[in-house]
């Protein structure tokens, strides 16, 4: 298997380049789709330095997430170079009529792009400071690039559409011209070729290409097979006929692209040739083969023109069963492949090929639920649970965080728990080797105790409370805010909130209230707004003086989160509290005008009714 990735991942950079370069060095770009062209250009080319260190790197094995994520790539540039092809080559006026397909087709593969970069391990790559940045930022870009359809060209397209509507005999030759210029029709040559264009574009919307691809392919392949004597390598392994697109599968044996395409369609998953299992479905081209195989043909007298076209078409053909891997059925399957070979990796690998292999199934269950499911199916969560108590630092770290994103697939919850993993959980959470294998442990609790069931469960384990108010003292505002999230979950189970205030967690999450640096005041008002319900809670509340002033103020600046749970604070002190918290109030100037507009505002009328404001309001004015 090792020995197949090596050989895929040479094939696949030299393809990539080679691919890459084509698309870069397209000249006259295209009069439409400017904007988008550009940028998709600019993109590649800071791919194409990426997998060129990639290539100099002369790295004996690369991470099986990355050759996923390259082959994704390279599928996702062939249909950027085949779309660029098309804006420049077909016809313009047909281009600016399908202005809104084409940039939504850009936008697609912009997010592809996105996509592909989630899974790509820069950190176990040998490439330099300078391109990891560049990438970095180019992903982060991608990630929230918007669709841009250009303006003008809707206006022009537009004007096109209303000419082509009017009934008119006569149209105002400015104004045709003007449309014409504007997608690079300026000559009468260029007209010429245009309506040449167009009238190729109405025959391919008309004719059924599949019919012919069948009648071409089998005229070609009956011709060549009777009349020459074809070299065995030349041959298709599956077809035994001539091979008119040769591609690489992953196990490193060539194919011709049609052949191969409809035995992956077919369900197969294996190399015909060798019986072993492909860990990806990309059909990588074959240059080398490919330019012997035409120098072959050419000394045969076999018209170069006919081989190529018919390649061509029988692609076009095999694009639509299977050719990328964005490809619903085949995606899955290529992160099935690479999942069970990370998770061999985790399971029998060396500490650093843990480490590696942890990271890897960190960065695939990032995205897409599919994703986590066929981590899961591939049996990762008990190796990850086992990682946990690594003494490794980045091991633990991306075994923790490699289950949080796979818990947030909710089957994977019952998984994660039915494997004994909050122990482990807790224990990374309390006395993790790093400050962040802690918060993605405190956000693993939060997303695990989404389930009622484990509520109870998490809450019975004697430290994970304490250890999320633990953090809650000494985690970033990140952490903080994940241990709040998750002791706000726990505190909806009764049992739980008198564990939470035990644990100490009231006048911390006060103190943090007046912490604006923190930035969790509507997760800290939440928790105690579900610990005033606890008698324990509600005494430990009404300890702290500085409570009502705070309350008050959060009253008139808070978010409408924060100032529901800031009444639903002060009706449970007056409440309770008696005339104590009365008179705290009242010595506030602030409190009277703040709760009398609250007693008018719709938003905080739909949370609680007016006699219970109109009581909070007489025990302030009458303490």
């Amino acid at each position: 298997m090792g020995s197949s990735i090596f050989l895929q991942s040479n094939s696949l950079l030299e393809s990539l380049i080679h691919l890459s370069n084509e698309v870069s060095s397209i000249e006259k770009l295209p009069s439409i789709q400017v904007r988008n062209v550009s940028t998709m250009l600019r993109r590649i080319k800071v791919l194409t330095s990426l997998f060129e260190e990639i290539q100099e790197s002369n790295n004996p094995m690369l991470p099986p997430s990355s050759v996923l994520c390259l082959s994704e790539l390279f599928s996702v540039i062939r249909r950027v170079k085949s779309t660029m092809e098309g804006c420049k080559n077909g016809s313009s006026l047909w281009g600016l009529i399908q202005t809104e397909r084409l940039s939504n087709q850009f936008h697609v593969f912009v997010k592809e792009i996105a996509r592909a970069l989630d899974i790509l391990p820069l950190s176990l790559l040998t490439v330099t400071v300078d391109i990891k940045e560049q990438i970095e930022l180019l992903h982060r870009q991608a990630k929230r690039v918007e669709l841009y359809v250009d303006p003008q060209e809707i206006q022009t397209r537009d004007v096109l559409l209303t000419l082509m509507a009017s009934e008119k005999t006569m149209f105002d030759v400015e104004t045709v011209k003007h449309v014409f210029n504007s997608v690079g029709l300026k000559t009468v040559l260029d007209y010429e070729e245009e309506m040449s264009k167009l009238e190729d574009e109405v025959h391919k919307q008309a004719e059924s290409e599949e019919n012919d691809v069948r009648q071409v392919s089998g005229s070609v392949s009956k011709n060549t097979s009777v009349s020459f004597n074809v070299p065995d390598e030349f041959r298709c392994p599956i077809s035994l006929d001539l091979m008119k697109d040769p591609v690489i599968v992953a196990s490193g044996h060539t194919y011709d692209r049609s052949s191969i395409a409809q035995w992956i369609n077919t369900g197969h998953y294996t190399c015909p040739k060798s019986g072993q299992r492909l860990i990806h479905m990309a059909l990588i081209p074959n240059y080398a083969l490919k330019s012997l195989l035409h120098q072959w043909c050419q000394e045969n007298n076999i018209p170069l023109t006919e081989c190529s076209s018919n390649a061509e078409s029988e692609k076009k053909m095999c694009e639509k069963v299977v050719d990328h891997i964005s490809a619903t059925k085949v995606a899955i399957d290529s992160v099935k492949r690479t999942a069970e070979f990370v998770v061999g990796k985790l399971a029998m690998g060396s500490v650093d090929i843990q480490r590696q292999a942890a990271y890897e199934l960190r960065l695939l269950a990032k995205t897409g639920m599919d994703n986590r499911r066929i981590i899961a199916e591939a049996g990762a969560i008990p190796f990850l649970v086992t990682l946990l108590s690594s003494n490794d630092p980045r091991t633990q770290e991306n075994a923790v965080t490699a289950l949080l994103n796979l818990s947030i697939f909710d089957n994977n919850k019952v998984l994660i728990m039915a494997a004994g993993a909050i122990k482990n959980i807790v224990d990374v959470l309390e006395s993790g080797k790093t400050m962040e294998a802690r918060e993605n442990a405190a956000a693993a609790i939060f997303s695990l105790s989404m389930i009622d069931d484990f509520k109870v469960a998490i809450g019975a384990h004697s430290q994970a409370i304490p250890a999320l108010v633990g953090l809650l003292r000494e985690g970033t505002t990140t952490g903080k805010r994940d241990a709040a999230m998750a002791l706000c979950n726990l505190a909806l189970y009764n049992a739980n909130k008198l564990k939470t205030v035990a644990a100490g967690a009231v006048p911390l999450l006060i103190e943090l209230l007046m912490d604006d640096k923190a930035g969790i005041t509507d997760d800290a008002l939440g928790v105690l707004a579900l610990l005033l319900s606890c008698p324990q809670g509600l005494e430990a509340i009404k300890k702290s003086r500085p409570l009502v002033p705070l309350l008050i103020d959060l009253l008139r600046f808070g978010s409408a989160k924060g100032k529901e749970n800031s009444i639903m604070l002060l009706l449970g002190l007056c409440k309770d509290g008696g005339e104590e918290v009365a008179r705290r109030l009242l010595i506030n100037p602030r409190s009277i005008p703040s709760l009398q507009s609250l007693a008018t505002d719709g938003q905080v009328k739909l949370m609680f009714n007016r006699s219970e404001l109109k009581w909070l309001k007489l025990s302030v004015s009458e303490p």
